[in-house]
Formats: structure tokens, sequence, C-alpha cells
């Protein structure tokens, strides 16, 4: 893409993030790997961006929410990606990507957890790093967390446990993880009405990477979503709740130790909430607390799948209530 900062306007990435609407980790994610826009610096070294900059990256932004590739249109000009989102058409030029399948889809997401995981055990960081921008290219996000990222995890816990990676192995993958989150975030704010919801842990529950990738399903689901971190009492995410008005609480469990604090701080979550807001249960060690969930009444998650029509089912019921109402 040639440089078309012409205008004299010049703003740092923090103005250009939030006039555009794209992280700034993603600006430079697409700066980096595409030429999407390309800065000039200032005498002091700090990347400055234009008018036009902003302008591209809010199409650019517009263009891959509606699934187009971000490697296929970064060098369109402004027009063309104008004409791309005329009407959400498509042009011959820029189809949409071709749907995998399902071998296709876990063959490419088996190499890429092969890939990655190499790089944890060599310890490279930014081997690692680029596999994962490479992989978010070719799978998309919903399919780069489901098929990649949580199997990828789970391997890693499994060969922490048998002493293959050291600890220190595990903490740089969930660091570089940690920082991809936030650009996996949803770029575009929730649609005017939308459902929201609570993501946290439990007390005691220190990961909170299954808690991160509850939030990225909901958010792209359409869903406003308030991430809290982890470890936290219920009465704090009771208190949440009130503020934002959510009908939904999800909380991931990552460890089962049989602690009769977790019963006690879940009991106490669910009598906080009362029946007007749902609190779903997922995280790899709910299932060791199943028959507590049951007695509780909580919804708790079989996997992503059944993750998305939880969240379709408490749409539609709020929109029931909505109706209800009028």
């Amino acid at each position: 893409m040639s440089n078309m900062n012409d205008d004299s306007a010049r703003y740092l990435i923090s103005t250009v993030s939030k006039r555009s609407g794209v992280k700034s980790d993603l600006v430079r994610a697409w700066e980096r790997r595409y030429q999407a826009v390309t800065p000039t610096r200032t005498t002091g070294g700090h990347r400055v961006y234009s008018d036009l900059d902003i302008a591209r990256l809010k199409l650019l932004n517009q263009a891959t929410n509606k699934g187009h590739s971000i490697s296929q249109i970064a060098q369109y000009s402004i027009d063309e990606l104008k004409n791309l989102l005329k009407d959400g058409t498509e042009t011959e030029a820029e189809p949409l990507l071709p749907k995998l399948s399902n071998n296709e889809t876990a063959n490419i997401a088996e190499r890429y957890i092969e890939k990655c995981y190499a790089a944890v055990l060599a310890f490279d960081a930014r081997a690692l790093e680029l596999h994962f921008e490479n992989a978010l290219v070719e799978l998309g996000t919903e399919v780069f967390i489901e098929h990649l990222l949580t199997p990828l995890l789970t391997i890693i816990g499994e060969r922490w446990r048998i002493g293959e990676l050291r600890p220190v192995h595990e903490h740089m993958a969930s660091a570089i993880i940690r920082s991809l989150t936030y650009i996996l975030r949803n770029n575009n704010p929730a649609p005017k009405g939308a459902c929201r919801m609570v993501v946290s842990t439990p007390i005691g529950q220190l990961h909170e990477l299954g808690a991160l990738l509850a939030a990225i399903i909901a958010e792209l689901k359409g869903w406003q979503v308030t991430y809290l971190g982890a470890n936290l009492p219920a009465e704090e995410i009771a208190a949440a709740v009130k503020y934002t008005h959510a009908t939904a609480v999800t909380i991931s469990i990552s460890f089962a130790d049989d602690d009769l604090l977790l019963h006690k701080e879940i009991r106490k979550l669910k009598k906080l909430l009362g029946n007007d807001v749902s609190l779903i249960v997922g995280g790899r060690a709910a299932g060791h607390y199943q028959p507590l969930l049951n007695e509780v009444g909580v919804i708790n998650i079989e996997n992503y799948d059944h993750f998305r029509h939880i969240l379709m089912d408490l749409e539609a019921n709020k929109t029931n209530q909505d109706n209800a109402k009028q």
C-alpha cells in the first residue's frame, strides 16, 4: 500500500485506535503483516497516522467484521473498500474466504498445534506469536479458539503435569495468549439493546484463560461483556451484575481440589443472582463439580457449540420478555 499520508493531521496510535475502532495491537499487526497503513515517524521515533489512515482502518474493520480476510483486502484503496461494503455485497475480486470442511479445519488446526507446541518446548516466544497470527488468518477467530487454542492449552497443561514442560513454559505461553486475547476481543461495540454478561472466575480459581475465551465468544455473538478477571468472591461478581444490569454471569473453573470454599461461593453467587440472572459455568474442571452444579441449578457448558446455543436461547428469552412488556 503506497503511503497516502498527504494531509497535515498526525495522530498517535492511541488516538487512531479510539477514532477507528481498531485496537492498538491490531493496528500494529495489520501494519506489520499486511502494510494496511503506512505511518510516518516523528523525529522522536513515534509512529504518527493521518486522517486517511484512520478512514482506511475504519473501512477495513467493517469489512473484516463482515467476513472478509484482512490478508486479501489490506491493499484495497478507500474507494474499493467502500464499494466492497455497499449494501453488504461482495465484489468478484474479493470473495469471502471459502468455508473449510470439518476435515480441512481439523488438519490445519492440528498442524498449527504441532508448530505451536514445538515453539513452546523450544521457549521461542516469537515463533509462537507468528504461528498464532498465521493461524488466525487461516482459521478465523472462533475456529482458532475452539480447534487450536483450547486443545493446545490442554496439551500444555498435561505435559507440564508429567514433567515434559517446566512451569516457565506454561507461563510464557499463557502470557502470549493473554496478550493475544486483547486483539481477539471484538472491535465493534455491541448493538443497542444487546444482552449483557459478566465474566470472571470464582475465588481461588487463579487461571483466567478459559474465562477470557468465553468472553470473546460471547462478544463475537453480539453480547456486551464486562470482563472482571480472575479470583473474585461471589458478592463482588454480583455487584458487577447490579452495576451493569447483566442478564447472565459466566464463570470458569479450571482446577478441582474439593475445596469447600468453592462449593460455598457457587451457592452464594446463585443466591445473590436470583432467578432473573442466569449463572453459566464452564472450564475444564467444571465436570468435577457436576453434582453441585445440578443441585444449585446453573447452566453447565458442555462445549463451545453448546455455549453458543446457550447464548442464543438467553437472547431469545430476553427478546420475548421485552416484547411482553410492550
